[in-house]
């Protein structure tokens, strides 16, 4: 029952309390239910029990009440922050404890993954896969500086900054020994930026095109033809082994000849892994020395 339905004071005619039976005349009492009781009876068998206190609230005490649960009014604080709630707006909320609507916003509000504290509207935040952060509270892992609304790379749980993710993840090319950060390619396991994995002589990038290693420089087929092969002392044409005919050489002395260069001056036979003869700057076979 809610403190409309009781009345109180002071008697001034012959009652007995219906409880006690005490006389109540000159004294003050409490009508409820067309009963008339003494004060300490009321609080012994009519009061409501506070829901904050446990306590009875007595006939002396401003009662609040609110879907069937009753307050002091000295009871009816937030849960949160302690400030009194009569005549102010207040939520009820489980466990039977009343919040006030700023303690009420601040825990519906989703945590900061940084400080473990609410985010609240009017906030600068920073959100990743259902992850939320105050602004100032998204650091990189690594050097701890602000990323907030930066580029930044996830790695498991962990979050960095270009620069640190560039130092600590990212892949060196094997010519500058800089960061990859992105594209590049692998020769021989190794990575390359695109732009350094280039010919050693015209400088064009060497990316999808045909080249050749030459100890640690590297060479597109024009310029490996015209700057860097061998000149066949039998057709003149640079050996280019690997870019097409001929991958076998032939040396002798100071000169080399593409294996099917390599035959006699006079009867054009091939002399590839055959007997020769050198006679005047000339290769013979071993039977044509013997007509000249």
């Amino acid at each position: 029952a809610g403190p409309g339905s009781y009345t109180v004071g002071t008697m001034s005619e012959r009652f007995d309390c219906h409880y006690c039976r005490d006389a109540l005349q000159g004294k003050k009492y409490v009508q409820k239910e067309g009963r008339h009781c003494c004060v300490k009876c009321f609080e012994k068998f009519c009061a409501n029990t506070c829901t904050e206190c446990k306590k009875p609230i007595g006939a002396d005490s401003k009662e609040l009440h609110f879907k069937n649960r009753y307050w002091h009014d000295s009871c009816f604080r937030c849960f949160k922050c302690y400030t009194s709630l009569v005549n102010e707006p207040f939520m009820l909320r489980e466990n039977n404890k009343v919040w006030c609507s700023n303690c009420t916003a601040a825990e519906d509000a989703p945590r900061c993954k940084g400080c473990f504290k609410p985010i609240i509207a009017g906030d600068q935040n920073v959100e990743y896969k259902k992850m939320v952060w105050h602004k100032d509270c998204f650091t990189c892992s690594q050097c701890k500086q602000v990323i907030g609304s930066g580029s930044f790379f996830p790695k498991g749980d962990e979050f960095y900054c270009v620069s640190c993710h560039e130092h600590k993840f990212a892949k060196t090319c094997a010519k500058c020994k800089n960061p990859i950060t992105s594209g590049g390619l692998t020769y021989q396991e190794q990575p390359w930026h695109s732009e350094c994995f280039i010919c050693s002589n015209c400088k064009k990038p060497l990316g999808g095109k045909r080249f050749t290693a030459v100890e640690d420089e590297f060479y597109c087929v024009e310029c490996y033809k015209e700057c860097v092969a061998k000149k066949c002392a039998g057709c003149k044409n640079p050996i280019t082994a690997g870019f097409g005919r001929g991958t076998s050489v032939v040396n002798y002395e100071d000169e080399s000849w593409h294996d099917y260069c390599f035959k006699c001056t006079k009867c054009a036979r091939g002399l590839a892994n055959k007997r020769f003869v050198c006679h005047n700057g000339k290769i013979y076979c071993a039977e044509c020395p013997k007509r000249l």
